[in-house]
């Protein structure tokens, strides 16, 4: 159970190392709160819709993806969203900081730590299943995400329907992942060759743009680190206290144990599908990691209150050390992993 921690907390500590350069960052005034602040749209506009483009794009086929697993990883993450939005209507009255709260409810960081975690429980075939279910999860996160930000953006007035929708589909990460899906469909109609293969992929054929698109896709995550650490107030913890506790509780706490519980007893008690040590460590990596780092990016630029999504990415992950590593002790301890 130690290598598990240990594990752990080299899946995370990167993450925070990270933030604290960032933090460094500022507190050595290498740039001004503008040039973060524009960092910050760089990376929402440009780098992180290359890399779920290419995400999407490297999924072999659609008829590859193991659809009861997926199907209720859809209803498992629009019921942490229910969830959240009922806690919010409960326990939280400023309008900024309910779509953030929604938002950490249900978004993973499955991408970046749970799908390197679900290779190091599992094995070649859980990630193989992980990162097949990244093609369901990261699409279902965003749209959400950005319908709960939106909803939430304009103070007290309540925003149309139609001006949420339009939000949503100019959403730059929408975009990237409706490009992705369409150019997979259309590779699923070229052409195939004798290993059943498309004969013209970007990837082999075009591999200069792939490569520039792939590196690209790669500075994404590290530069939305740098700027959250930049813009982490540790004055503001005080003073959102209620706030990050009922995000950490949701993200760290009930999303794992609602979701690979309600997996569990589907599988053995009504036996709807089958859950084993290949799926199982997919949902640990979907339901128990952190806040996607993503999350504080795209509040930064749809509105809410970005100081609290900044705080909520780096509070669960200094959790998560624990949350996960108790996770797995107790499926371990079950026999189930």
């Amino acid at each position: 159970m130690f290598d598990v921690f240990v594990f752990s907390f080299n899946a995370v500590a990167p993450i925070l190392l990270l933030v604290l350069l960032g933090l460094i960052l500022k507190k050595a005034h290498f740039a001004g709160d503008d040039f973060f602040k524009k960092a910050n749209s760089l990376v929402f506009k440009v780098f992180l819709p290359i890399m779920l483009f290419c995400n999407v794009y490297e999924i072999e086929s659609l008829g590859s993806v193991n659809w009861r697993a997926a199907v209720y990883s859809v209803f498992a993450v629009l019921l942490f969203c229910a969830l959240g939005f009922l806690c919010c209507r409960l326990f939280v009255k400023k309008q900024e900081q309910k779509g953030v709260i929604i938002q950490c409810s249900f978004r993973s960081n499955h991408a970046i730590i749970g799908i390197p975690l679900a290779q190091s429980l599992g094995g070649a075939e859980a990630l193989s299943f992980a990162c097949l279910l990244s093609a369901v999860a990261i699409p279902l996160f965003n749209v959400l995400a950005v319908l709960c930000l939106s909803h939430y953006s304009t103070g007290d007035e309540r925003p149309h329907f139609s001006d949420t929708v339009k939000k949503t589909v100019k959403n730059p990460l929408i975009i990237a992942v409706a490009c992705g899906a369409v150019v997979l469909l259309v590779r699923s109609f070229l052409p195939k060759g004798a290993d059943s293969a498309a004969v013209f992929t970007i990837k082999n054929n075009l591999p200069f743009l792939w490569n520039a698109l792939s590196s690209a896709g790669k500075i994404a995550s590290p530069l939305a680190l740098v700027v959250l650490g930049a813009r982490f107030d540790f004055a503001a913890v005080r003073e959102l206290r209620r706030q990050i506790s009922l995000g950490v509780m949701l993200r760290n706490i009930v999303s794992p144990a609602l979701g690979i519980g309600f997996a569990l007893l589907l599988s053995n008690k009504f036996s709807l599908f089958p859950v084993t040590g290949n799926e199982l460590p997919a949902f640990i990596s979907v339901f128990g990691s952190p806040a996607a780092v993503s999350s504080a990016v795209m509040v930064g630029e749809i509105g809410g209150d970005d100081q609290l999504a900044t705080q909520l990415v780096v509070w669960t992950s200094i959790v998560s050390l624990f949350s996960v590593f108790l996770t797995v002790f107790v499926l371990k301890s079950a026999a189930l992993l």
